[in-house]
């Protein structure tokens, strides 16, 4: 199967991801948190809270620190008591946007979302309107110079869905979201080691930006992940630098 991901696009999204580590400790408590409170704190019976783990041993997030945030979700300790909410629109050429958040104050998190929507350039939808076009999914991405032949081979051995190959040269392996960490870590023992991995939305397919509305595009995601209750944000756009 083809895909039109731009392996340029992918380095874009490891600087971007690599920008906002400042934040990446409070949102990873706050998942884990949030997963200890859903799924309990067994990791073995819940994949959410495990992958939440992998992520903040990967950020070097303290122990101590995940310790609690998994006492306060399954109610040892008191704490926030966090909601989770989805907003849905569009950007700069009608490139689909979906922000994930947990607030403990849902009147201020729309207020903020709204905001960043109007003031660079976008618009808010409804529930809905854009979600359609993204999978849930896990996404490990791969360099050009992988072998293709083993890297597929290992890769459906190990319980993925799907292996595309970019026009670029690059290889994705597409993963159920509650398959990921497995495929990832018997990819990882097999010499595989992807450049970028997560359990993300992934659109079906992309709208390119460039120029002026790359730039605006870019503003307008910025201001999403300034915003302390943002957790994810997710777009179909690719911006051309």
């Amino acid at each position: 199967m083809a895909g039109h991901s731009k392996w340029a696009n992918i380095k874009h999204r490891k600087a971007a991801a690599d920008a906002k580590k400042g934040k990446i400790t409070t949102r990873l408590v706050k998942e884990i948190t949030i997963a200890a409170k859903m799924g309990g704190g067994d990791i073995s019976s819940n994949p959410r809270l495990r992958l939440a783990l992998e992520k903040a041993r990967e950020n070097n997030v303290p122990k101590e620190n995940v310790e609690r945030a998994i006492k306060r979700g399954t109610g040892e300790l008191e704490g926030v008591d966090y909601i989770e909410i989805r907003f849905e629109g569009y950007g700069i050429g009608g490139a689909g946007i979906i922000v994930d958040c947990l607030t403990d104050n849902n009147t201020r998190t729309v207020a903020d979302v709204r905001h960043a929507f109007n003031k660079y350039g976008g618009n808010m939808g409804t529930d809905g309107c854009v979600s359609f076009q993204f999978k849930h999914c896990g996404q490990l991405i791969f360099s050009p110079e992988t072998n293709e032949d083993a890297l597929m081979e290992a890769a459906l051995e190990s319980g993925a869905e799907d292996v595309i190959t970019n026009d670029d040269g690059s290889f994705e392996v597409i993963t159920a979201p509650h398959d990921y960490t497995d495929v990832k870590e018997a990819l990882e023992a097999k010499g595989f080691t992807a450049e970028l991995a997560e359990v993300t939305m992934k659109p079906a397919a992309e709208t390119e930006l460039s120029g002026e509305d790359g730039e605006k595009m870019q503003r307008l995601l910025d201001a999403f992940e300034a915003l302390d209750d943002v957790q994810d944000v997710y777009t179909n756009a690719v911006i051309i630098d």
